[in-house]
């Protein structure tokens, strides 16, 4: 259904006459490739807000485009964003004059985007050094702005400026607690950007997901891009993704589900949680890869009882960053930091162990 737009966004109007002896082709990547300086991320985001009509009628990405067919579509450019000091508590592990080290809790988005433009860390962080005047930015169009969790080496670009500080080396999905790092000048920015991108920054997760998996250690490789059938996801892709690789030893086992311990030898969005659901362990609780109905035990009813007792309990995927090690970039000393489980995965796996124990006494 087609929405107004939003008091403050420019909107820019494209028309176009589909030739006649045209091939079929979907509306989304016809007007990708039709229009000048535009991203598929626009494109598709004025798909979703019925910008887009073919002949009069709001359309769907899916559309295919037939000879004689009439189409409009209104582009929206977002407007200036201001980054809004907030005193919001975040705990800070550890801090100097170059670099931060903060624990994200669990349901904060990382930086201010679309949708999501105060009450971030960003927010909380610029306040907790000192920052108290708003600062205006040009919000990017980004491919990956709709992901919270972007841990790709790439990225940092995000308010990376001499005017705008601090600036983010990495981040986290919404729902993703744990450990970031977050620099204080541009100059040490470039510099852990490149040791992201030179693979020498160890980072290690704690996930917990569902199966037994069948090796005690081993390593999950498959190309890694947006879902062409579901924009918010990521999935393994026989053409067009990036190179992934991760590595995971298990740490314990719980009949039907299993305790991970996950490094990072890449960075790709959901890279975690892609590659786990790809092999048939979604992370426990992750309700965009299907971790979050019971998927295995179910046969057993009182462990499919318990199990939606458990996922009743959370709201989000049981996925903790833990260790974070690096060469400071100014000292050059090795500097590692830790952070324990968050309280909701500590009480499930307390939960997991006693209900094991106890069907080890039932046998």
């Amino acid at each position: 259904m087609f929405k107004e737009i939003p008091e403050g966004y420019i909107e820019k109007e494209f028309t176009f006459s589909i030739p006649s002896k045209i091939k079929p082709v979907r509306v989304d990547v016809y007007l990708t490739n039709s229009i000048v300086n535009t991203t598929r991320n626009r494109v598709q985001r004025a798909i979703d807000m019925g910008y887009v009509f073919v002949n009069d009628k709001v359309t769907k990405a899916s559309r295919k485009l037939q000879g004689g067919d009439f189409v409009k579509c209104t582009l929206i450019k977002l407007p200036p964003l201001e980054l809004i000091p907030q005193a919001i508590p975040v705990p800070v592990i550890y801090e100097d004059d170059y670099l931060l080290i903060v624990n994200k809790p669990a349901g904060m988005v990382t930086h201010p985007g679309f949708g999501n433009r105060d009450h971030t860390l960003i927010n909380a962080v610029l306040w907790h050094l000192g920052v108290r005047e708003n600062i205006e930015v040009e919000l990017q169009d980004d491919d990956d702005e709709d992901n919270e969790e972007i841990s790709s080496e790439d990225e940092g670009k995000v308010f990376a400026s001499d005017a705008v500080r601090p600036g983010l080396v990495h981040r986290l999905d919404k729902d993703t607690t744990g450990l970031l790092i977050i620099s204080k000048e541009t100059s040490i920015l470039t510099k852990m950007q490149r040791m992201f991108a030179e693979r020498t920054v160890n980072k290690e997760y704690f996930a917990l997901v569902w199966g037994d998996v069948k090796e005690n250690s081993g390593t999950i490789t498959g190309d890694i891009g947006r879902s062409p059938r579901n924009r918010k996801k990521f999935e393994v892709l026989a053409k067009g993704g990036k190179p992934s690789i991760t590595d995971f030893e298990v740490l314990e086992r719980f009949g039907y589900l299993t305790l991970l311990k996950v490094h990072l030898r890449t960075g790709r969005t959901h890279q975690i949680r892609v590659h786990f659901s790809h092999n048939k362990h979604p992370l426990f609780g992750d309700p965009l890869y299907g971790g979050d109905t019971v998927i295995c035990g179910g046969h057993i009813r009182r462990r499919k009882l318990f199990y939606e007792k458990l996922l009743a309990q959370i709201n989000r995927q049981m996925l903790h960053a833990g260790n974070i090690g690096f060469y400071h970039p100014v000292t050059g000393d090795y500097v590692s930091f830790t952070s324990d489980l968050p309280s909701d995965m500590i009480s499930i796996i307390r939960q997991l162990r006693e209900f094991e124990a106890k069907q080890d006494e039932i046998i």
